[in-house]
């Protein structure tokens, strides 16, 4: 059943997603070579719970980070480590924060130094893929409409779309109905409908789409061990307007001239 929010709760649900944006804007002041990803996510979770919120991943089902750490190849659901950054790498930081009950769920993949032009590319069509999908998203369309719309600006400029994780509707809980995949037909699927809040969070690959579960149960990384990006927003229907309540300008503030 799909849980459509009142403006209120979706003012709620804004609160959280602006303070999970600040999160990353201070995520990007440390993400550098040499920096492990379990320095990263001490710098989220000593934020986020300085700020009066809980880290919503931290133990569900087991999972023992605030965030999840997807370097290079890693598509979802990394766990942070000892590993240290290395320049060249990129870093998709997947973070989701409950705030007085209500959650918001966000993730940027950043560069770690210099970055070759062919992973950068994939990282700027993965994000621009997300606002394609972002702009199919309107009350009266179909959340087909904005599957379709991600997977076809990507697989025209020859990358792959993930298929077996996906975007989610989000709330008093991390993960609500409905599901938003990033691949599909157009006119098809739920209606978009006011109070709908959803997080829509492209995960593309530069080879093949499959991927593989590593043997903690929860690493998922691409077969082909090719670098995969992940963007992620957390967006509202309200008066039949789309609201995205998740922002990149902090990270933006932070990086500078390095922003993607």
């Amino acid at each position: 059943m799909i849980y459509l929010k009142t403006p209120e709760e979706i003012e709620k649900i804004k609160e959280a997603a602006l303070l999970l944006s600040r999160t990353f804007g201070k995520i990007a002041e440390c993400v550098a070579p040499g920096v492990s990803t379990r320095q990263i996510d001490n710098v989220a979770h000593d934020y986020i719970q300085s700020n009066g919120a809980i880290p919503s991943c931290l133990g569900y089902n087991g999972f023992p980070g605030v965030c999840c750490m997807e370097v290079n190849e890693v598509v979802v659901h990394g766990f942070p480590s000892g590993y240290l950054l290395r320049e060249g790498d990129i870093i998709g930081v997947d973070c989701v924060l409950e705030l007085d009950g209500w959650n918001a769920d966000m993730c940027y993949t950043f560069a770690v130094g210099d970055v070759s032009d062919e992973v950068m590319s994939l990282c700027r069509t993965t994000k621009e893929s997300l606002m394609a999908g972002i702009a199919a998203c309107r009350a009266g369309h179909r959340l087909g409409d904005i599957s379709n719309a991600v997977q076809t600006y990507c697989e025209k400029r020859g990358y792959s779309v993930v298929r077996e994780m996906c975007g989610h509707g989000i709330g008093k809980k991390m993960h609500e109905e409905p599901e938003v995949p990033n691949y599909g037909r157009r006119g098809t699927g739920p209606v978009v409908r006011n109070g709908m809040v959803i997080a829509i969070e492209p995960m593309i690959n530069m080879g093949s789409r499959n991927v593989v579960i590593e043997r903690d149960g929860w690493t998922c990384r691409t077969r082909d061990r090719r670098p995969s990006a992940h963007y992620e927003h957390t967006v509202a229907i309200v008066d039949g307007e789309t609201r995205v309540l998740t922002t990149f300008d902090y990270i933006e503030e932070a990086l500078g001239d390095r922003f993607i």
